[in-house]
């Protein structure tokens, strides 16, 4: 079967963790013909935001990549924003797809895709989105003009071809509906997900990097990773940690720091010798430390590590919000629900972390597998 994954409204990062790669990779290892359409927009080595030339090129999860160019009506800034590429018509007359899975529910593009659709009705046609109050729309002039008006008014006009738009949260769902005006009937829960690592691989993964980093047996690792910006409570979760007095509870932080909170968060990580601050990591070295982990950490805004940490067999702390109360199955705390984050942290000498541990796996091993979650597309709206 042929599949066109279109990240025209939305970066698309290679070789990296995120849903649109490991949804690319299940298609490959199926067997699956599969053609990512992408912009330029993509991410640095770094985690920052940058674009690069357009280009036609076999990716590393296994699928060819075209990255189609802005179109020049308007200045470069103005074109991301609205999302008007050059090429999409063509490309998709060529590959002549079967499935079409559009990440995300912003731009022009749709447009494109719902005329081709409607010379070919036997194409399955999916969007799915990653919108929410939390990342989008922030400003009232985005939410008003650029989504209500613009971005909105594409999507319903698109509406009657496509087949579900696939929401990856419960507040994705909720702003779909409010801010683009989608009936909720036609609006699905899709949530992100992971590989679940198998029991070989894991024990390996976990024994080699607790070695080098030199944390014991005894040891409890807590992991807090992403792009740490203040939504995300990272300051709040180092004065919580220094709290907690247990000499053999680590506390890592990966990924990148906000400017505007990285002296702040410098300090009071230097300040107990028991936090380390690792910088940005691949998603290998990431999988790596979420294997020697027995915590992940998430007291703020979503982050697609959150579903990847439960694969890794990680137990959770997360915030009380609508959109992870779905992952907590006897395999960690609500922060809020079940006290503080200082008292979430005194508990944990005292928890059946293990126990904790398995249930996240078996979690993950039932509905976040990205093997099962590729199937979607197939299956009647």
């Amino acid at each position: 079967m042929r599949i066109a994954h279109l990240c025209l409204s939305n970066w698309f990062v290679d070789g990296v963790g995120y849903q649109e790669n490991e949804l690319v990779r299940a298609h490959v290892a199926d067997g699956h013909d599969v053609l990512v359409m992408a912009s330029t927009e993509t991410h640095s080595d770094s985690g920052t935001l940058i674009y690069i030339e357009p280009a036609d090129y076999v990716g590393q999860e296994g699928a060819r990549v075209v990255r189609l160019p802005y179109r020049k009506w308007l200045p470069h800034k103005l074109m991301t924003k609205f999302r008007v590429n050059r090429g999409l018509r063509k490309l998709l007359e060529e590959f002549k797809p079967d499935s079409i899975l559009f990440h995300g529910t912003c731009g022009w593009e749709l447009r494109t895709v719902a005329k081709y659709v409607a010379e070919c009705p036997y194409v399955r046609f999916y969007v799915d989105s990653h919108e929410d109050q939390y990342n989008s729309a922030r400003t009232l002039l985005s939410r008003e003009l650029l989504h209500k008006q613009f971005y909105g008014r594409i999507l319903r006009s698109v509406m009657p071809l496509v087949r579900k738009i696939l929401c990856y949260s419960l507040e994705s769902i909720d702003f779909v509906e409010s801010v683009y005006g989608i009936h909720r009937e036609r609006l699905e829960l899709y949530p992100l997900g992971g590989r679940p690592i198998p029991d070989e691989e894991y024990i390996e993964r976990r024994n080699r990097t607790r070695r080098e980093y030199e944390i014991s047996d005894s040891d409890i690792l807590i992991i807090q990773s992403g792009k740490q910006t203040r939504h995300k409570k990272l300051m709040e979760s180092l004065v919580a940690f220094k709290q907690l007095d247990a000499s053999n509870v680590r506390f890592f932080v990966c990924g990148t720091i906000d400017k505007s909170i990285e002296a702040d968060v410098i300090a009071a990580c230097n300040s107990d010798a028991r936090v380390s601050l690792l910088g940005w990591k691949t998603f290998a070295e990431l999988t790596d430390l979420l294997c020697a982990a027995d915590i992940y950490l998430q007291p703020g805004t979503q982050s697609v590590t959150m579903q990847h940490s439960l694969c890794c067999r990680c137990a959770v702390i997360l915030d009380d919000v609508p959109s992870h109360q779905m992952y907590i199955h006897n395999n960690g705390w609500l922060i809020g629900r079940n006290g503080s984050l200082v008292k979430i942290l005194k508990q944990i000498p005292e928890a059946d972390l293990e126990q904790m541990k398995l249930n996240s796996y078996i979690f993950a091993c039932e509905y976040l597998d990205y093997k099962k979650l590729a199937k979607r597309i197939f299956l009647p709206a």
